[in-house]
């Protein structure tokens, strides 16, 4: 008897589809529904695999993934969406569970959860637990930094970077979407119940993978005047008993062994690390984790697992 759980990834030639594909073709829980090359534009044999399967992964542009969801007819086939396509949709649940114990349970319950962007959840891991706990007033004005490797800009970008053209200026951190239009930006904003966008500057440099995203805090404008000590407290108690998101030791990059807090230490991993340094005028919080793991292939698989009622490290440690 096959108890196996079926799953088919749709958009499997991507980065997150690969990473999706390389960790569950090792687990024997898991039955891969894969579709023949020449058919992956093929909606009939897209649909036939949709609706065979318990889970469905979708690593597709977000135009395709909302084709995708029109694909399934089969009320029991779970969707999990990679794409930005359905992150403020509010009849899909946002997949981060540890945001708080209501997100676990919809996630949990649902039928249609959207995978968190990889910038996204460097962001929100960080204001999420500051505007439940009413430390950022409602006008405060948020600015958030970030660096990512350059797996993040997908299969051209890599090839860009990692090919015989590879230019100059590729060679060093590069800044971008300048005009505040990053695609990430709705959702930091929705999952966070902001009144306003947060000023967003993302930087992808020349290495693979791993990521840290910031938010500063300048303690004069806050609801009242927060120390370190303060906001340390607030993440820990967020965060108690969380498997993947670890707040770490109050303290700037002195409490680190070389002191830098480098971008790709969390690589190829599922976990998230929290960090508050500053002092009583300037409070940074840092959030560092992989753009592949946390980002997007490991948060899926962690929500995947939680839907079928697994532990949600299986495959992930």
């Amino acid at each position: 008897m096959n108890n196996k759980f079926k799953v088919f990834i749709d958009g499997k030639a991507g980065t997150t589809g690969l990473k999706i594909f390389e960790r569950l073709e090792k687990r024997d829980d898991i039955e891969l529904l894969l579709i023949d090359e020449d058919k992956r534009k093929d909606n009939d044999e897209r649909a036939r695999l949709i609706n065979s399967a318990d889970i469905v992964f979708l690593c597709l542009p977000d135009a395709a993934a909302k084709e995708a969801v029109t694909l399934c007819t089969n009320s029991d086939t779970r969707i999990i969406d990679a794409s930005t396509a359905h992150r403020t949709d509010p009849a899909w649940d946002y997949g981060f569970p540890e945001l708080s114990e209501k997100h676990r349970e919809n996630i949990r319950k649902s039928k249609r959860v959207a995978n968190p962007g990889c910038y996204a959840s460097g962001f929100i891991s960080l204001a999420y637990p500051l505007i439940q706990a009413g430390v950022l007033p409602e006008d405060y004005p948020v600015t958030c930094h970030a660096v990512s490797g350059y797996s993040g800009g997908g299969n051209r970008m890599i090839a860009a970077i990692e090919g015989a053209d590879k230019t100059f200026e590729m060679n060093s951190p590069r800044q971008y979407a300048l005009g505040q239009q990053h695609k990430h930006l709705p959702e930091m904003q929705a999952v966070c119940g902001m009144k306003y966008p947060p000023m967003f500057n993302p930087i992808v440099d020349d290495y693979y993978c791993g990521m840290v995203v910031s938010l500063p805090l300048v303690t004069r404008c806050l609801t009242r005047k927060y120390t370190p000590a303060d906001i340390h407290e607030i993440m820990c108690a967020h965060y108690a008993g969380q498997h993947f998101v670890k707040v770490m030791e109050l303290g700037g990059t002195e409490t680190l062994p070389d002191g830098f807090l480098a971008a790709n230490t969390l690589a190829d991993t599922n976990n998230m690390q929290i960090f508050v340094c500053g002092n009583d005028e300037q409070i940074l919080l840092c959030s560092r984790f992989d753009n592949l793991g946390k980002g997007a292939s490991g948060a899926a698989l962690q929500n995947m697992n939680i839907m079928l009622g697994l532990d949600e490290t299986i495959g992930l440690e």
